[in-house]
């Protein structure tokens, strides 16, 4: 005879398990701790296996039905619902596991061990404010070429061309890190080489006057901030270096009695060591 909602809700936990049956294989397993839960009773390659449905009331009498219903279908189609049952258990735990988000992060965490702090932090400040918030729940095999180049036209239409470039560069990393990784086969930042506006090269300011070059240097004579950056201001005009050079430079590149700054070759990626008079 069929359950009723009103059997269910009726039976009280014994001293051993009850098993009430609805037909087809489907019955509910009433637990002396109160507990009720759904089973498929089924044969699958001569061999009789079992399927977990889920709890009462949390799956409803019909919705056990309607799941065994479908079970039996898989069966008729000559596969295991167990099987089944798993795998898609693993679609989704790899759907909530490997979004773009969650494959950003892991790139990035493996890539702060080679690259410079503040470097770390400006790449996962441009994955928070224009990748992730389109992107980031998305799973990342489901990410095609055009909704990519939606996502980095936005950055294009604040006027940040540049920006926009180096945010395609970074998903491109993010793309290739979830290949090696198995997360998704093709890179779709890839296929947009080209598709971005091109970058105007601009050219940086430079003081040429004698007069106003005279009032750079008194300004910086006259700079009344940390000792460290005033003595950079100062021997800038000196070696005409660029910023991040002199930022960069160690003691050990001065030679102070031949009033000389030596910048390695590794740095200035030459053959030979670059001397630059202090004087």
């Amino acid at each position: 005879m069929p359950l009723t909602d009103i059997a269910i809700r009726n039976t009280k936990p014994a001293d051993k398990p009850q098993k009430l049956f609805d037909g087809g294989g489907l019955f509910l397993l009433v637990t002396p701790t109160g507990g009720k839960w759904w089973r498929l009773k089924y044969r699958y390659g001569g061999k009789e296996k079992l399927l977990a449905l889920g709890t009462y009331p949390e799956v409803s009498l019909k919705d056990a039905r309607d799941r065994r219903e479908g079970a039996r279908k898989l069966i008729a189609n000559g596969a295991d619902p167990s099987s089944a049952k798993q795998q898609a258990k693993i679609t989704t735990r790899l759907n909530t596991t490997n979004t773009f988000d969650a494959v950003a992060d892991e790139w990035i965490t493996k890539q702060s061990k080679k690259l410079a702090a503040v470097t770390v932090t400006k790449i996962r400040a441009m994955l928070k404010n224009d990748l992730l918030p389109w992107l980031g729940k998305r799973p990342i095999n489901e990410v095609s070429a055009p909704e990519l180049l939606a996502v980095i036209r936005r950055i294009e239409s604040r006027g940040a061309n540049e920006l926009a470039h180096r945010s395609l560069r970074i998903a491109n990393k993010v793309f290739q890190y979830g290949i090696i990784t198995g997360r998704v086969k093709a890179n779709p930042a890839a296929e947009l080489r080209g598709a971005l506006e091109p970058i105007v090269a601009g050219h940086h300011a430079a003081i040429t006057e004698p007069i106003k070059v005279g009032e750079l240097l008194r300004a910086i004579d006259g700079y009344t901030g940390t000792f460290a950056v005033k003595c950079a201001l100062q021997i800038s005009p000196m070696v005409f270096t660029r910023p991040g050079e002199l930022r960069n430079a160690e003691w050990l590149e001065f030679d102070l009695d031949k009033a000389e700054w030596c910048i390695p070759a590794e740095r200035m990626k030459m053959r030979v060591p670059h001397i630059v008079p202090l004087s």
